[in-house]
Parts: C-alpha cells; structure tokens; sequence
C-alpha cells in the first residue's frame, strides 16, 4: 500500500466503495486523513464501515471543511449528469479527484525520479500495459503494474529509486488526475467509446489527451487521424514525441511492417526487432502495441537489442488475442475482451480462415463497420441479446448460425472447423459485445470459453494446451 500523506490531517470525502474505493480510502486512511466515506449502495457502505473505515451521507457533510472530493472512477464527473456529491463539491470550491492523481502527489512527494509509464487509449493499452511490465521485469528491473489493469494503483508498493511503475489509465482515471506527470507517457489510438460518459468525441479525446500532454516523453500512436491530430499539437508546443503505428509507414518514428518492427529517423529505416513467430503479437494491432512498448523503454535508454530479446518471450495477455488451445490445424482464441466492433476487428483482421463467436450485449452500431473481415469468416456462431440483430447484419454475406449460449457455440463451430482443409483455422471468441447479458464480466466469458474448449470430445488427447 502507498499511504497518502498529501491529506493528513484533513478532512477528505470519498465516494464510491468499490475495490479501487475501498482501496483509496485505506490508503487515505493510513496517511493521516480524516476521511468519510459513502456510496449510493448501503450494502458496500456497510462492508467499509464493519472494516473501521468512516463513514457517512455526504450530504449530511460540512462542506467548508473539507480538502476534496476523491471519486472512484466509475462514478459521473460530467456525463450524463454530474453525481451529486459532484455538485456538492463543486458548490462549495472543492477539488475532486481521483487515486491516480493521489498517486502521482506521493510519487512527487515520495521519489519523483521512480519512473513512471502511463498508458491509455480506446484499445490496446491492457495488452501494452502488460508487454511493458513484461519488457522491464525480463531486463531484471524492479516493476509495479496496476491502475485501470488489475491491482489499484494505492495498493502497489512504495516508490523508491528504480522501481518502475506501468500504469494503465482509463479516460474515466485521467478526467479525475489534473496534475498527472508520466515520465513516458503512451497514447494508442482513438474511436468512440464511453461517449455517455463524456458527451461527446472531442470531449473523450481532449481527456486522452492529458496523458500525454503532461509526460516528459509522449509516444502517440498515428494510425487514426485524431491520435495523429494529438502528435501534431504536441509538436507544435515543442514537446519530445514518438509517434508510433502498426498500419502506417513512418519516416520518423517506430512501426510495424510484415512482421517487422522498424525505426525510422528522417526517412532512414532500420529494423529493430522481428515480430514473425511471435503468437502473442500478431496481427497490426499488436505491433502498434510493440512498437509503442518498444518506443516506452527506448525514452527510457534502455538498450534496443534487450528490448528486441525480452520481446520474444511475451505470453499475451489474458482474454486479448490469447491462444488457449490447439487441436491439429485449429487454434482456439480467447478474444473476450474485444467488448466492441474496433477491438473485434484486431482479432478479425489477425487471421486467414476464422470460426467467429460474437454476441452479447450489444454497443452502439452493432457490427455493419466489420464488412472488410467478412470474407475472412467461415462462418459465424451467434450468441446472446445480439444474436438476431448481428444474423440480419451478415444475413446472405456471411454463413452464420445462432448458438445461443457460449457452451453450444464452441461445441458448433469445433465440429464444423474440424471439416475444414485448410492449413490453419482460427476457431475465435471475439464477441465485439459487452458480456453482461450472460456473464458478469469479460474475464468469466473468457473462462467460460476456456471451459467449453476444455469439455470437447477427446479434448484431453488431442488438444495442447497453451494457456
């Protein structure tokens, strides 16, 4: 844990007592803040209280007295409406925040030259999260990974000299961190997503921004025009930038082409590391992540050829792009965290002769801007409250059947991929689809998968198991 010692003393409000919450507010707590905690649910108040944290109805509060308002992420800032202990706050002149910027206050308070990479992005940045920290702990250095990835930033441990910190940051994170100062900060790619939450593209964009625009180094991923618009902006104000990609040429920067991850200075190309046989990063959107990762260290003068090396060894990250199985000619895909049309398009876009499993709860636009993979797609086994819809989208263009549950769609497409000749066949769970109409989170549907793969007939003969 990092106690946060920034608020000692001091009268802080917190709201939401989810697991980054709970976890802010103990960090708070252990700093010396005087800190009331609450949340529109009465059974997480409880469960904090029976812990000895403080609590209370925030509308019962003293507002004159207090230091701030730290919110937890997953409550509105500004869209649709501010939650009212926002308009509490900002009634009575009370900064609010988050835990990354409490982090980011401890880390200048505690050892500002602990490097820090924060990353962002509408996708990729788990998997570039992941390959960073996978990256530094294979040269041997001492690595803290957390944020929007797993572990709550308060809850890593202690920045000291060396220790390096990978931070995954969600727009929600970076609306609530004012002061956030990466040493490398890392922007991938821009395409709607939580526009309920911020109102509107530009809005969402502006946010991503911040990353960025407050790092040492920026390395910025070019392969959509308003990341390129970023990059652009930051080179005008005469900030360092390393703009990155994985569908583009670059005469300046870092990117991936057939296989290959290039560097290029003022037209002049060099390869710097090779990406072919590598599993975990295939397909363009994955060498956008390794280029980005590898871009990351390099602002760090961390050797190319230990970079290159480390590169090699990377298992993926789990529920992104992960091959969990192998029978014969066919991989099995756990793409579950493809939660929209973009991110299903990196996994689509990865394979020759695809087996697709998509359904769920549908997003806004639903699967029509995936046409380009369509002739990718053997067939396509349809699940969830979006199984009809998506059957009327690939209606006389794409073969498809409506399995219906995740169960019965592996065991479909397994039986019919295994009448396939050809030489390699992607059997794919990349649902482009929120989980919650059968599953509680993309993690359990990904296990789910895992599960059915598991249970087919003479899996334990034939299968190898990968992950």
């Amino acid at each position: 844990m990092i106690p946060v010692t920034t608020f000692m003393s001091q009268k802080v409000a917190l709201f939401g007592l989810g697991g980054s919450g709970l976890a802010t507010a103990r960090a708070l707590r252990a700093g010396g803040a005087d800190v009331v905690c609450f949340d529109d649910n009465a059974d997480r108040v409880a469960d904090a209280a029976a812990e000895g944290l403080t609590t209370g109805d925030l509308r019962k509060l003293d507002w004159t007295e207090v230091a701030a308002l730290v919110l937890a992420p997953g409550v509105p800032l500004t869209h649709p409406v501010p939650h009212w202990s926002v308009d509490l706050a900002r009634d009575a002149g009370v900064e609010i925040i988050g835990d990354v910027e409490l982090f980011c206050r401890e880390r200048r308070n505690l050892c500002p030259s602990a490097p820090l990479i924060a990353i962002t992005g509408t996708n990729g940045k788990s998997t570039t999260t992941a390959l960073v920290t996978h990256l530094l702990k294979e040269m041997g250095l001492d690595v803290q990974m957390g944020g929007n990835i797993g572990t709550p930033v308060l809850e890593l441990e202690l920045p000291q000299p060396g220790r390096h910190y990978v931070i995954e940051c969600s727009s929600y994170q970076i609306d609530l961190a004012p002061t956030l100062d990466p040493t490398v900060g890392v922007h991938m790619n821009l395409s709607p997503d939580h526009l309920d939450r911020h109102g509107s593209m530009e809005n969402y964009a502006a946010i991503k921004e911040r990353l960025v625009a407050g790092a040492k180094v920026a390395v910025v991923g070019v392969d959509d025009r308003l990341s390129s618009d970023i990059a652009d902006r930051l080179d005008m104000a005469r900030k360092p930038v390393c703009r990155i990609a994985g569908e583009r040429e670059l005469t300046d920067g870092i990117y991936a082409h057939k296989g290959k991850l290039i560097e290029a200075h003022d037209g002049a190309q060099n390869v710097v590391a090779l990406l072919g046989g590598i599993d975990s990063l295939r397909g363009d959107h994955n060498g956008q992540n390794a280029a980005a990762a590898f871009a990351a260290l390099r602002a760090l003068e961390l050797p190319a050829d230990k970079i290159s090396y480390a590169m090699k060894s990377f298992p993926g990250l789990h529920h992104r792009m992960e091959v969990v199985s192998k029978q014969g000619r066919v991989l099995f895909i756990n793409d579950s965290k493809a939660t929209n049309a973009d991110a299903a398009a990196r996994a689509l876009s990865s394979f020759d002769r695809i087996y697709w499993i998509a359904g769920g709860r549908a997003k806004s636009g639903g699967i029509s801007s995936l046409d380009e993979y369509f002739p990718k797609i053997a067939k396509a086994f349809l699940i969830g409250e979006a199984a009809r819809d998506f059957a009327k989208t690939l209606e006389d263009r794409v073969p498809h059947t409506i399995s219906g549950t995740l169960t019965q769609a592996v065991k479909d497409a397994a039986a019919e991929a295994a009448e396939d000749g050809a030489e390699e066949i992607a059997i794919l769970l990349s649902p482009a689809c929120a989980s919650f109409d059968q599953f509680p989170n993309f993690e359990l549907r990904g296990a789910a998968f895992v599960d059915a793969v598991r249970a087919l007939p003479d899996a334990g003969n034939t299968q190898e198991e990968v992950a």
